[in-house]
């Protein structure tokens, strides 16, 4: 295919326009459930194809579902590329992430039925599909009244900035916490919650072009200060600590100079949690940071959590029902997001793998 200069809205229309006859023939050559299936790790663009997939046998535990919804992660792709903590047997079907709804299930399951929506509760299952059959005790029952994109994104980010902002300092009202990637799915879920919590929040992001738009955007969310990358390294921070106190929480998915800085500003025996490393650079502590002012360095993963309390649920739907609760009553949306449909992957794809791109693609099956 050949490659599409300038906005991604113009690569969608022509990709959408070149994938019109290609749509036909591939929509003639699939006869029951497709799914996006890789053979071997690469890039996505080049491994994915769209495949018939055999769906697993019912069985007395397992749950036949149609997948409505699922969304392009960071995480999915490195999966593919064979970059990710945890890799998929393959051959493997993508996505890591969507919300569904129950069609039929096995004659032992207890907690679902026919007609509830439901997302996975573990990673790994393969989301980018049109139906799939799971094993009853890997889905969660969510709310069916709340809006699509909110239900197709809700396993990931907002759960780790929940977890991330509940469970490494205690956090009152009026106090703070610094982060960067504030743009992220992630970032945007902090902001959020935090808000909802009474909690300010320094947010911290890369200069661009559209910088103006992307601080009216986060600040509509609730952040309460946007900075860049480059202002979080200037003398005038402290103007900014006479607004607010010191932070005792950070919260890093960039790594590099950039997390050092983010510790520079935490108060005394403050706390930084590393998710992401999205500038692929290892975080480098101060020495100091660690004997005088007793900085506590821990990390984070969602998977890994979910896998510790595998064995009850209660956790983890308490955690769900806290913020369904914050999305009816309009304190958490999703991100940005441009649905495509899933014939027209590669579009998404595309736009999901460019530099500085705040829409999340969100395949609909």
């Amino acid at each position: 295919m050949a490659a599409v200069g300038g906005s991604p809205t113009r690569a969608l229309r022509f990709l959408f326009g070149y994938g019109l006859r290609a749509r036909s023939a591939v929509a003639a050559t699939l006869s029951g459930p497709r799914g996006l299936v890789y053979e071997q790790h690469g890039e996505p663009a080049q491994v994915l194809h769209l495949k018939d997939v055999a769906l697993a046998k019912l069985g007395d535990f397992g749950v036949h579902m149609k997948i409505i919804a699922a969304p392009i992660n960071p995480s999915d792709i490195n999966m593919i590329q064979g970059s990710y903590a945890i890799l998929a047997n393959l051959p493997a079907v993508g996505g890591n992430e969507g919300v569904g709804q129950v069609m039929d299930t096995g004659n032992s399951v207890t907690t679902l039925k026919p007609g509830d929506w439901v997302i996975p509760a573990d990673a790994g299952l393969g989301t980018w599909r049109t139906e799939a059959v799971f094993d009853e005790k890997i889905l969660l029952k969510i709310p069916p009244d709340i809006p699509l994109t909110c239900a197709a994104t809700l396993g990931v980010n907002p759960c780790t900035a929940y977890r991330m902002l509940c469970d490494f300092e205690t956090l009152d009202p009026g106090e703070s916490i610094i982060q960067n990637a504030a743009n992220s799915g992630v970032g945007q879920a902090v902001i959020q919650i935090a808000a909802a919590k009474g909690i300010k929040t320094i947010n911290v992001v890369r200069d661009r072009p559209n910088l103006q738009d992307l601080i009216d955007r986060l600040k509509s969310l609730g952040a309460d200060h946007v900075i860049t990358e480059e202002m979080l390294r200037k003398p005038e921070m402290k103007d900014l600590f006479k607004e607010i106190p010191k932070p005792s929480l950070a919260l890093n998915g960039v790594g590099g100079k950039s997390a050092t800085e983010l510790m520079r500003h935490l108060r005394q025996s403050g706390t930084m949690v590393t998710y992401g490393g999205m500038s692929k650079q290892p975080v480098t502590v101060p020495v100091s940071a660690l004997i005088f002012k007793d900085v506590k360095l821990c990390g984070f993963w969602m998977t890994q959590w979910k896998r510790a309390n595998a064995q009850s649920k209660d956790k983890l739907e308490t955690m769900i029902a806290d913020l369904c609760t914050l999305i009816r009553k309009g304190q958490l949306v999703a991100p940005a997001c441009q649905e495509v449909p899933l014939v027209d992957y590669q579009a998404a794809l595309k736009i999901s793998q460019e530099p500085y791109v705040s829409v999340k693609q969100i395949l609909r099956m």
